[in-house]
């Protein structure tokens, strides 16, 4: 259970000390064996759930508490995603997953979730060619999937390849440095579809093939994964979804400010 940043939507430095400061201020009294007392913070997360801030407990008594499956614990705090699987919500970002789904697409999902909100129209551009810029692996990492007995199952083989990036790209060990982790995210994102198509051929006994920076983020992973190098490979297009508007919301009030690109069509929202 991870539990959502107590942000409300989105708070600037002020309005999150503020809050800070107020939970600072509520606390639950523990009665300890022999009479003591500890006071411990009460947290409230961006749904308007409670949380008992137990941090202090094992280190000042040396008391732990007991709860198998972490069934009444928040194991983490999370300005990222938002999810109650009983209610059906899932959030990245504040934003509901069905709008992602359905007016975006992969690329604005994985903008999101690295920077905190949708792209204008030039960021994402810029963020799609960056993507396509990586597909390519290094190619004596090709050699590892020839290591692999020709039955093994793909997801053991992304696991030993993806493993094995660390050692082509060194700077990605550099977890201390914003720039490197942007980095090694971006070239994850980039690299996944091409580790994942030579897992799949490699499973298959099948020749690899490489990308093409031409197609979308999905055709290039069908491509990868169903192309031979004896034939052209077609792609049946549907459409399936709404193509985002990148404009501002009708009906927008004048007072406010004004409506990004990116925005047109999506509504960041607070948690049920």
């Amino acid at each position: 259970m991870a539990a959502e940043a107590p942000k409300g939507e989105l708070l600037n430095g002020t309005a999150l000390a503020a809050v800070k400061e107020h939970e600072e201020s509520r606390v639950a009294k523990l009665s300890l064996p022999g009479g003591k007392t500890l006071d411990l913070p009460i947290l409230t997360d961006a749904a308007g759930n409670t949380f008992i801030d137990i941090r202090r407990l094992q280190p000042t008594t040396g008391i732990c508490t007991f709860d198998p499956g972490f069934t009444s614990t928040a194991a983490c705090e999370s300005a990222i995603t938002y999810i109650d699987g009983g209610k059906g919500v899932l959030l990245y970002r504040g934003y509901p997953i069905e709008q992602l789904a359905e007016k975006g697409d992969f690329f604005d999902a994985a903008y999101v979730l690295l920077h905190g909100d949708l792209p204008t129209k030039i960021q994402k551009r810029k963020f799609e060619v960056e993507i396509k810029r990586h597909t390519l692996v290094h190619e004596q990492l090709i050699q590892f999937y020839k290591g692999f007995k020709h039955d093994a199952h793909p997801m053991a083989i992304m696991v030993g390849v993806v493993g094995a990036l660390s050692a082509f790209y060194r700077s990605s060990s550099e977890v201390h440095d914003p720039t490197q982790q942007l980095r090694a995210c971006m070239r994850l994102i980039s690299k996944m579809p091409t580790l994942a198509a030579l897992a799949y051929k490699t499973s298959r006994g099948m020749p690899i093939i490489y990308p093409r920076n031409d197609l979308s983020y999905a055709e290039n992973l069908l491509y990868m994964m169903h192309a031979s190098p004896c034939e052209p490979y077609k792609f049946v297009r549907e459409v399936t979804g709404v193509t985002p508007t990148r404009g501002a919301a009708s009906g927008q009030a004048a007072a406010a400010p004004a409506a990004k690109p990116h925005q047109a069509g999506f509504s960041r929202i607070k948690p049920p």
